[in-house]
């Protein structure tokens, strides 16, 4: 009678003992390391069940780096580095626009040690966290002071908790956005404790309708930047200086929520209608409220400038402690609003304004230097033509860019396979999917991600790559 297969199998104290495996004691708790080693005994076992052979599975080394591999794949970060070759710059599933390298290193010093967050190093006494930013703000924009949240919603909750809590916020019903993650600004009106007084049709709106709806239990005048969509057509809206002339008429507070957060005027990169922090305070908003982490280019923030006693009354409130900035945050803001103080270096030290204004000529260069790179590929069909790209979902929404793409179309799987590949390879490389083949826009990817973007095509191409795992 032969020896039962499953004999071959090492007890779990046998692949303890391999030195390989006890120098996983470095990086994994014993209880883990353990656990592993059953799993891997247990695949081995259901293998034989089904009759297959196990070869040199059953070797305690082999054994012992399939440990390593199991706890590598059960344990891997949930965040993961990404090569972002779709051409979107604000992309939100991504992060959004990189931060400056200054504003990173900035971050990296605050998190790694201590700094002046909440004291003043001339008196020795006790200051505010939101000095890091009210100078800059102010200079940047002609406010009068500044504070900063830790995004723009949370700008909206606050100016209107503080402002308008248990009155009305007068808004036109065209301006009645709905922002990213199902979040709408009547819910977040409701969540601030301010009665939503819509006014005017989606498409028309007069300062006639915001003055007929003035009245005791009025707090605020709104605008809301429609960032995410246009409506275009038989439309009327009223310009920012005559609602802010009218609120000074009414000595109502008048609130401007630009969103996507411009310091500079992108008409330069060919995009129009995206209002900057400056034109609002100077058309006479009492509170400008923008991201700090879209078109601005730096950390998730959300900032608030104007008028001082507003500000102020802002700082008072018991929610700003709960929506207050970290201190890498923080660092990060700080630094990228200074970097506009030039906006020569803004635009190329910052990643956003670097990505949008990269030449047509320079981004078909590109693509086409690593086209040639490709060509020694099998299975790869390569070619590079002129394409259209968008800044991204949430800010710049209908208007295009002129692009040069990398188009590629595998010969042996499907360009879906292929997506798969990349996006669960080591770096994960995310493009875009367009009749069978894939589109990569080096606008946003960095010169220096070139030599992994085209070793993960080879990977990809050749072999499956080990990355993430869903496991």
């Amino acid at each position: 009678m032969s020896a039962s297969p499953f004999r071959q199998l090492p007890s779990v104290n046998e692949v303890l003992q391999a030195p390989s495996v006890q120098a996983l004691a470095s990086d994994w708790p014993h209880d883990r390391v353990v656990v592993a080693v059953r799993e891997e005994l247990a695949s081995l076992r259901e293998k034989l069940s089904r009759g297959e052979p196990l070869d040199e599975a059953a070797n305690i080394e082999t054994l012992a780096a399939h440990v390593a591999e199991r706890l590598a794949r059960q344990f891997q970060p949930k965040l993961w580095p990404v090569i972002n070759a779709t051409g979107i710059v604000l992309h939100t599933n991504l992060g959004r626009a990189p931060v400056a390298e200054a504003a990173a290193r900035a971050a990296y010093e605050a998190a790694r040690g201590y700094l002046n967050l909440e004291l003043d190093l001339q008196s020795g006494k006790r200051s505010s966290r939101q000095l890091a930013i009210r100078e800059w703000v102010c200079r940047l924009t002609g406010a009068e002071s500044a504070t900063a949240v830790n995004n723009n919603a949370a700008a909206t909750v606050i100016a209107l908790r503080a402002l308008c809590q248990g009155k009305e916020a007068i808004i036109s019903r065209g301006q009645l956005i709905e922002i990213g993650g199902s979040f709408r600004i009547p819910e977040i009106m409701a969540v601030s404790g301010a009665t939503l007084r819509e006014i005017g049709t989606t498409n028309i709106t007069r300062l006639s309708d915001y003055e007929n709806a003035i009245g005791p239990a009025t707090g605020a005048l709104m605008r809301v930047h429609s960032s995410n969509y246009r409506i275009s057509g038989f439309t009327e809206s009223v310009p920012l200086a005559e609602l802010a002339a009218l609120g000074r008429r009414f000595a109502l507070p008048v609130i401007d929520d630009i969103g996507s957060g411009a310091l500079l005027d992108f008409s330069r990169f060919g995009f129009e209608g995206e209002p900057v922090a400056r034109d609002s305070i100077a058309a006479g908003a009492d509170l400008v409220l923008f991201s700090g982490d879209k078109l601005l280019g730096g950390p998730q923030a959300g900032i608030l400038a104007g008028r001082k006693h507003l500000i102020q009354r802002i700082e008072q409130d018991p929610l700003m402690r709960a929506f207050r900035l970290d201190k890498m945050t923080l660092a990060a803001l700080e630094t990228t609003l200074r970097i506009y103080l030039n906006e020569q270096r803004a635009l190329v030290d910052v990643p956003a304004l670097r990505m949008l204004s990269t030449p047509l000529a320079e981004l078909q260069r590109r693509a086409q230097s690593l086209a040639n790179l490709l060509g020694d590929i099998n299975g790869l069909a390569v070619s590079v033509y002129e394409d259209t790209a968008y800044v991204g979902g949430g800010s710049l929404p209908d208007q295009a860019m002129a692009t040069y793409v990398l188009a590629v179309q595998p010969v042996a799987m499907s360009d879906d396979d292929l997506a798969s590949r990349l996006r669960t390879g080591n770096p994960a490389v995310i493009a875009r999917l367009k009749d069978g083949k894939l589109l990569f826009d080096l606008r946003t990817v960095f010169p220096r991600q070139e030599p992994a973007l085209i070793e993960a095509l080879r990977r990809a191409v050749t072999q499956r790559a080990p990355g993430i795992s869903s496991e």
